[in-house]
């Protein structure tokens, strides 16, 4: 059964930093194309950013560029996404998926992992 597990999120001043972690179970992650995915208050669904399998390219939302970094252990089969420089803008729930899924939701999207920036 597919599962993402995603963890790391918490409540951070602005220009702090965080380690979300998203763990996989049920496929192999290395061979597809992750992302991170987040939801604002009253907002709809935005990438964050994309990693390929295998030559693991990355893309990143020009509003995170810069700030966060997205990548991959494949021996523990999880994903990561360092976040930097946090703004308040930043603050909302994040997701990992599968990026062939699209921002629609499905039975293996997880929990995501809340993350607020304020002072």
């Amino acid at each position: 059964e597919v599962q993402l597990v995603e963890s790391g999120g918490g409540l951070v001043q602005p220009g702090g930093s965080l380690r979300l972690s998203c763990a996989a179970s049920g496929f192999d992650a290395s061979n597809y194309a992750m992302a991170w995915v987040r939801q604002a208050p009253g907002k709809g669904l935005e990438w964050v950013a994309t990693i390929q399998s295998g030559i693991n390219i990355r893309t990143y939302a020009d509003s995170v560029k810069g700030r966060f970094t997205i990548s991959r252990d494949n021996t523990k089969n999880t994903l990561y996404l360092q976040m930097d420089s946090l703004k308040p803008e930043d603050t909302a729930g994040y997701y990992c998926i599968q990026t062939r899924w699209g921002l629609r939701r499905n039975d293996y999207w997880g929990q995501g992992t809340q993350v607020t920036v304020s002072s």
